[in-house]
This record gives C-alpha cells, sequence and structure tokens, in this order.
C-alpha cells in the first residue's frame, strides 16, 4: 500500500509517499518546506506567519512529493495538537484530494507520528535543495533517479515489544506514555508547566541566542562544563511521572543577571556561556532520565520509545541509552534518526499505516482539527 501523509501542525509543510508490504517500508517522496528562517526575524513562532506560508507551500509540496508518483492508496494527516490555522491548511487539501481521488482518509494525532518515527529502522536521508520564494524546499529520502520502477530496496520496520513506555519530548509537549498495544495509549506523566523544548527555546532567549533556541543551547553545551553550575531538578523525587522544567528556566535567569554584573564580556561570551548551557542542559536531561527509568521499572515496559524535537538531542540520546544498557534488564530502546525527530510527514504516513490496519478511517462530517488533541 502507499500512503500519502501531510503534517501542517506548527511552522513545517511536509508531505511524504510511504509504501509498505509484508512489514517492509519504503520511502517513496519526503518532502519538507520550513518558515522557521522567516520565524526567526520574530524570534519565535507566529500562527498567522505559519499558516499563510502554509498556504503557500502546500501545493507546491505536494506537487514535489508526487512528481514520479502515479497514484496512492490512503492519506493521513495530522488534525492536532498543534496551531489551529496551520493545522487547518493540511485538513483541508486532505480533505479535498480524498474527495477528488476517492481515497480514504486517516486522521493522525500528531504525537502518535513522533512515537512511531522510531520504528524507521536505518533510514537514511539524502538531502538536495530546490529553490522556492524566499524559502528552499527539503527533499529528503528521495533517491537520485526517483521513478518508482528503480526504488526496490525495502527497509523492515522495527517491530515493538509490549508494554512500551514512551517518552515524548518537544517544544509543546514532555509526556510519558505507557502502551499496551499499538494505538492504545495512557499518558502517565506529562509537564505540569514548560515543556522541555520550549525551556531549551526560553533559556536560548535568555542568553541572547536567537531562535530557534534549543539545537543553540545543546551545540554550546558541547564545550562546556555540565557540573560548574548545580541547578535544580525539580520534581526529580516527586513520586509521580509529572514534569516541571519552568523553574530550571527560572533559576537561569536569575543566575545570568547576577554573572552578567560581575564577569567581562570575555569571560561571558565564552567559559560562563557555555557552562551554562551545558549545566541547564543536564538538569533537564536527569530529570526526563531518572523519571523514565523509575516508570519503565513499574510498569515492566519491555520496549522505551524516545520521540520529538528534543529526540535529536545527543546528550539525552546517549544518557538514556547509558541508563536503559545499566538498570533495565533486556529492555529495548528505539530512538529515530535524528532527521526524523522534527516534525516531518513520513511519521504520519506511518501513524496512518497503523490505523488503516485497524480500519479506522475517518468521515469527513466528523474531521475537526484541536489544538490541544490528547492522545
Amino acid at each position: 500500500m502507499k500512503i500519502l501523509g501531510i503534517e501542517t501542525s506548527c511552522d513545517e509543510t511536509a508531505v511524504a509517499v510511504l509504501k509498505i508490504k509484508h512489514g517492509s517500508f519504503k520511502v517513496l517522496a519526503n518532502v519538507i518546506a520550513s518558515s522557521v528562517k522567516l520565524q526567526a526575524k520574530y524570534g519565535g513562532i507566529v500562527p498567522e506567519v505559519a499558516a499563510r506560508k502554509q498556504m503557500e507551500y502546500i501545493v507546491p509540496v505536494i506537487e514535489a512529493a508526487l512528481k514520479n508518483i502515479k497514484s496512492v492508496d490512503y492519506i493521513a494527516v495530522t488534525t492536532g495538537p498543534g496551531l489551529i490555522t496551520s493545522l487547518r491548511v493540511g485538513v483541508e487539501v486532505a480533505k479535498t484530494l480524498s474527495y477528488v481521488w476517492r481515497k480514504p482518509l486517516i486522521t493522525v494525532n500528531h504525537l502518535e507520528g513522533h512515537i512511531y518515527s522510531a520504528l524507521l529502522n536505518n533510514f537514511q536521508f539524502s538531502r538536495r535543495r530546490q529553490g522556492f520564494g524566499e524559502q528552499a524546499i527539503f527533499s529528503e529520502g528521495i533517491p537520485k533517479d526517483s521513478s518508482e520502477s528503480l526504488r526496490d530496496n525495502f527497509q523492515t520496520l522495527k517491530k515493538i515489544n509490549f508494554p512500551t513506555l514512551a517518552l515524548i519530548v518537544s517544544g509543546g509537549h514532555t509526556q510519558l506514555v505507557l502502551m499496551k498495544d499499538y494505538l492504545k495509549y495512557k499518558i502517565i506523566g506529562e509537564t505540569l508547566d514548560d515543556a522541555v523544548g520550549e525551556a531549551f527555546d526560553k533559556v536560548a532567549k535568555i542568553l541572547g541566542l536567537g531562535y530557534p533556541g534549543g539545537p543553540i543551547v545543546s551545540k554550546l553545551a558541547e564545550g562546556g562544563d555540565a557540573n560548574r553550575i548545580r541547578f535544580p531538578r525539580p520534581m526529580i523525587n516527586s513520586g509521580d511521572y509529572n514534569f516541571s522544567f519552568s523553574g530550571i528556566k527560572t533559576a537561569v535567569l536569575y543566575l545570568t543577571r547576577d554573572l552578567k554584573k560581575k564577569t567581562t564580556v570575555k569571560q561571558w561570551n565564552n567559559e560562563t556561556m557555555y557552562n551554562i548551557c551545558a549545566s541547564f542542559q543536564q538538569a533537564c536531561i536527569d530529570v526526563l532520565v531518572v523519571k523514565t527509568i523509575k516508570a519503565a521499572k513499574k510498569y515492566k515496559v519491555k520496549t522505551i520509545i524516545l520521540g520529538g524535537g528534543v529526540a535529536a538531542n545527543k546528550k539525552l540520546r546517549s544518557d538514556l541509552a547509558q541508563s536503559v544498557k545499566e538498570k533495565l534488564d533486556k529492555v529495548a530502546l528505539l530512538i529515530p534518526e535524528i532527521n526524523l525527530t522534527g516534525d516531518n510527514a513520513l511519521m504520519i504516513a506511518l501513524a496512518g499505516y497503523y490505523k488503516i490496519k485497524e480500519k479506522k478511517f475517518s468521515d469527513f462530517s466528523q474531521m475537526k482539527v484541536e489544538a490541544n488533541l490528547r492522545l
């Protein structure tokens, strides 16, 4: 089967075509157009700006994805959570294509996509650029000769052994999700204030590092001493599986104000900045890892999945892997390729596949977008 995935929950406009046969997959197209450079001018995402750009990009992106593909069998689209105006762009286009092509339509929770992205085994991106207005379209995972007849190499989808614990970490969400089976979710813990990705972006703003701030903080952290500053680890011993990151962010704010009064410009730009980033990052990671390990032991899980934009953080990936290896016997850890941690339509198509297997199709009259859609 060939599944067209459409993802427009935030500032990306993404379309992909995923072919799945007998538990193996093949990427036929994966196209992403981003307005992140434009958003950076405003210091963050402006919903109206994001949606306007998506309206501009969506048709060219679909055309690029389907350039050498004759037809698809199903259409999967993100309906939430996310920005309402952005979600509507993808949903209305998906409904139109479903009606015109007479193809079944599947609605997907954006967070489902992040969970299942870890199952795309050994998938490597090849990247090329196409000029498009003031931005660029990134076409990833498409062979140099992209005709369907030459795309013969299938990769095996990773399988999940249940029960499974998914740690979702992004700019909008930080959740621990228990799964008893595919499409069966129970949120056992989540942030009570800032999501961890949001905290990274806010710390970047405090330090004057620009947007998107998370990757910048992580990069600078590589040159710092994570033990130099002892930031708090909120709720690390709370006894539940909820999170709180606003306190760490506030601690960075107060420390920064104090240090700027005491240090020279040279000291601030080099050693101090790097140490703050490294120490802040480690405080966040410690909480995430400790809570995940505790929950995994409590629920006797067989698999842990890491997903979401913050899953690209190399230190989080390595620390979680080390803790799982040392503290959890025979528990598998599934982590997506770094280029699949951000918003993309491949993960939406894959999540749609599991719904297709259960015949969970959507009725036009019942479709709606939800900014705060829950798993």
